[in-house]
Order: structure tokens, then C-alpha cells, then sequence
């Protein structure tokens, strides 16, 4: 909470474009840079002792071997907990010793799912606010309930674009999880019923296209941002921790400044990363 305040933190902010345009902006500082993006490469296993890593990796069917000194290490943390064999799993060869394991346990990765509903037109700007008032929906940002499917809504304001976001966390996500976006679909439409009024049918003839994200079953995610299991008090600073000068960590689950399971705490998290990497390099190390 602390952490919030000081980034007003209650405030909500939106990127104009999406997060496209902050991959962009880092793709601008990449190639300056001269830095390679291997793109649709899974590594599969890291083979490491102090001072070199061998990673091992799989372009479609082709596989690779690569070396370097150091090794930055941020996939999500449902990755690094993913079972050997597992699809997207990484093997570390020797394993992580046994307190970093332990920190990998400590931590949990919370499950969310999401759809985005695009409507021909932003049918619950006439809808009445529900209260005693006259106000309408029109201003509609949040809308929270006790759904047991999608309990969370949000608009695109302050564009008024006819979009509506459903957000499934936990124990609604786990009912979503692998099923089809026809499924998740109805589900949605039929939440929207009971919270806005109109019926699944009338929002179906409005609904152009939907798009659904199920991170528990994207192997390259296994989950949607972590968050501190109990008894856990500092698992994610042990999750940070480097190993020996060779393995560093980054990713939002290391964050150990309150902004774990945002963006700006998985930038932050890279930042020190580096930090940590670059007096090593430079000394030559």
C-alpha cells in the first residue's frame, strides 16, 4: 500500500495504443544498441557453473547451443515452476540450489483470465446507474459484482469506445481454464445479463468480436503475475538473489519493492538486474 501511494497508485492509466507502443520504445533502444531478439526460440535448458552457462535452444524443429557469462533470467514465475518435461519448462543443469527452489515454491502465481468484448456500439451508455439517481452509464470506467464467472468489468474511458474487459480471477479463472472461446463467450454475455440488463441474445446480435486470454494454459506463462504466499516473508528477495554471478533474476514475481505483479515492477525488476550484471562486465569477471 505504501508502494501505491507513492505512484498514486489509486489512479488508473491507460496506454493510448496498448502495450505495443512500449514494446516499440524498447525496440528503438535495442537496435541503437545493437542487441539481438531471437524471437519464437524456446530455451529449454541451462547448463551453468560459476562464470558460464551453456543455454540450450529450440527454433521449430532445429536445436542450438549458446554460451555466455552470465545469464539474465526473466520468464514468469509459473515458467521457472513448470515440472521437467513439462511444455516450456526449462531444466537447469546442476538445479537450482536448494533455497532458490525454495523461493521458486514460496512464491505463487495467481491465475486470472480475460475477454475483451467489441460491441457495435456502446449499448450501456443509456442503461440506468442502478442507484436512486437519474445518472446513466455513460461514465461507466469499473464495474465491480459478485459474479462468480466475470466479477470485474472496465470501458476504455475516458475513450468512449464500445469495448467492455472481463477480468476472472482465481477460483472463476480455474472454471475458464481450457475451455473454448465459444464457451468463455457465453459466459461473458451471460454475466453481462445479469449485472446490465439486457438479454445474452441482445448482446450477441451487438457483439462483433471477441477475444479471450487463459494464461494458466499458455505454457510460456502458466499464470497471469505472482503474489507472496503466506509464511513467505522473503521469498522474493531470495527469488532475486544472482547465483554466482552467473544466474541473475528478474521478472515481476523479484520485485521486492511493493510493485510486484505490474509492468512497471517488471521494468524496475530489469533495471536492477542490470545494475547487478554491468560492474561485473565491466571488470572483466
Amino acid at each position: 500500500m505504501r508502494a501505491e501511494e507513492q505512484i498514486e497508485g489509486d489512479r488508473a492509466f491507460r496506454a493510448e495504443h496498448g502495450y505495443a507502443d512500449l514494446i516499440d520504445f524498447f525496440q528503438e533502444q535495442l537496435n541503437e544498441t545493437g542487441v539481438s531478439i531471437r524471437k519464437n526460440t524456446v530455451v529449454e535448458k541451462i547448463h551453468w557453473s560459476p562464470g558460464r552457462a551453456e543455454l540450450t535452444l529450440r527454433e521449430a524443429e532445429t536445436t542450438s547451443v549458446i554460451s555466455a557469462p552470465r545469464v539474465l533470467i526473466t520468464v514468469p514465475l509459473g515458467v521457472l515452476q513448470a515440472q521437467s518435461g513439462e511444455k516450456g519448462a526449462i531444466r537447469f543443469t546442476p538445479d537450482l540450489p536448494e533455497h532458490k527452489q525454495n523461493a521458486v515454491r514460496n512464491v505463487i502465481m495467481g491465475k486470472a483470465a480475460r475477454v475483451v468484448l467489441r460491441f457495435r456500439e456502446r449499448f450501456w451508455k443509456n442503461l440506468p446507474s442502478g442507484d436512486e439517481s437519474s445518472k446513466k452509464m455513460d461514465g461507466m470506467s469499473f464495474l465491480f459484482s459478485h459474479d462468480e464467472s466475470f466479477p470485474t468489468w472496465w470501458t476504455t474511458l475516458p475513450e468512449k469506445l464500445p469495448f467492455l474487459i472481463g477480468w476472472a480471477p482465481f477460483r472463476a479463472a480455474e472454471k475458464l481454464a481450457g475451455r473454448n472461446q465459444s464457451f468463455v463467450v457465453q459466459q461473458s454475455l451471460s454475466t453481462l445479463h445479469r449485472l446490465l440488463g439486457p438479454s445474452a441474445q441482445e448482446l450477441e446480435g451487438l457483439l462483433e468480436h471477441a477475444y479471450f486470454h487463459d494464461w494458466q494454459t499458455d505454457p510460456f506463462s502458466r499464470g497471469a503475475y505472482s503474489y507472496g504466499k503466506v509464511g513467505g516473508d522473503g521469498m522474493q528477495e531470495a527469488l532475486a538473489m544472482p547465483l554466482d554471478n552467473t544466474l541473475f533474476f528478474a521478472g515481476e514475481g523479484t520485485d521486492v519493492s511493493g510493485h510486484n505483479g505490474t509492468v512497471h515492477g517488471a521494468i524496475a525488476s530489469g533495471n536492477r538486474a542490470a545494475a547487478e550484471i554491468l560492474p561485473a562486465t565491466a571488470a572483466g569477471k
